[in-house]
């Protein structure tokens, strides 16, 4: 990441403005340094106010404040923590699965989505049983046995340690969130899991996650690492430039590692119908649901894996990859979401 990409720690009040993944509704910083609501009236700046108590030396303050008034980032949010009177993804998503962990306004916020797809709970199921899928492959047939979870959200039914620990008792998962109350919670249910970790900390982190301090405490970079990435680059603004943040993860990860990213998918000229649905889906996260969640086409979503090379079947439609038998049912239209995994060789050897 270069220089001028603002990075944050939302765990603790931040200095910058966190990223186009933070939940809730739209904010504007006014002049005197105060975020107030904006509600559904459209695409709005987020940002906020740099706490001056983290430092007390006027000229850094300053600079910081500058480096904030430069960067506009549209459809961008704050965490919301345990704020229920505005909407959190990972409670709306919780929602979607049928999960309890929500209040009123997260299922208003979802609810906002089901108007313009319907089928949009079957797209969050679809996910998860896609990343059970990845997650069985690389802690089976890959051998992978330390995992790195980024944006993991609310504990569900199942989840990644489960997979993972189901043939290797002793499989580590570490679960990166940025909302405080995603990590309370997960560090509650999981309290008793010797090799299962919640850590509240950032995507944007200087650095990345993997030289974040506590992460570092939990895996060991010396072997390959399962990264993944399920659901989340989609609520990272263009102007963060998610592309060049997933280079900086792949280059820090250990050779025999893989990476695994699903995303929100606008088929472009694949499909022109679908296209249309897809920004009218985009328009009901952004601007009047939950605060983000970027469609973008299969050539952006295949920038996020830096180059790696992809296993078979490649960057496809979830239900597409490695399905475990024939399909059931019809595909619903609001399923416009990719998944794919990918591998970081030991050798050039390992490319051919």
């Amino acid at each position: 990441m270069g220089a001028s990409r603002p990075v944050a720690n939302s765990c603790q009040l931040p200095k910058y403005l966190a990223a186009g993944f933070y939940r809730g509704m739209f904010y504007d910083i006014g002049a005197t340094g105060e975020v107030d609501p904006l509600g559904c009236s459209g695409l709005a700046v987020c940002v906020l106010p740099v706490p001056r108590a983290h430092d007390n030396n006027a000229a850094t303050v300053k600079g910081e404040e500058e480096l904030m008034r430069s960067h506009s980032y549209a459809g961008t949010c704050l965490p919301v923590g345990a704020d229920i009177t505005r909407p959190s993804i990972a409670r709306a998503y919780d929602y979607s699965l049928g999960g309890k962990d929500n209040y009123d306004v997260d299922r208003a916020a979802f609810e906002r989505v089901l108007a313009v797809a319907p089928q949009q709970r079957e797209v969050s199921r679809m996910n998860r049983e896609w990343l059970y899928r990845v997650v069985r492959y690389l802690a089976g047939q890959a051998g992978i046995d330390q995992f790195l979870d980024v944006g993991a959200g609310l504990p569900a039914v199942v989840n990644t340690h489960e997979v993972a620990q189901l043939g290797n008792r002793t499989a580590r998962v570490v679960y990166v969130d940025n909302d405080p109350l995603c990590a309370a919670h997960g560090r509650a249910m999981l309290a008793q899991n010797a090799f299962t970790h919640v850590v509240c900390g950032d995507l944007l982190e200087k650095g990345t996650l993997l030289e974040n301090r506590e992460v570092l405490g939990y895996l060991e970079l010396d072997r390959p690492v399962g990264l993944i990435m399920c659901g989340l680059l989609h609520h990272l603004d263009d102007a963060l430039d998610p592309a060049g943040v997933m280079r900086e993860y792949i280059d820090r990860l250990p050779q025999g590692s893989y990476v695994a990213i699903s995303h929100f998918w606008d088929p472009a000229e694949e499909d022109p119908e679908l296209h249309d649905l897809a920004a009218r889906l985009q328009r009901a996260f952004i601007e009047c649901g939950l605060g983000s969640g970027r469609y973008r086409t299969r050539e952006q979503i295949r920038a996020y894996f830096g180059g790696l090379e992809l296993l078979e079947p490649g960057l496809v439609r979830l239900d597409d990859w490695w399905p475990s038998g024939p399909a059931v049912q019809a595909r619903p239209p609001e399923a416009l979401m990719l998944g794919g995994l990918a591998y970081k060789p030991t050798s050039v050897l390992s490319l051919r």
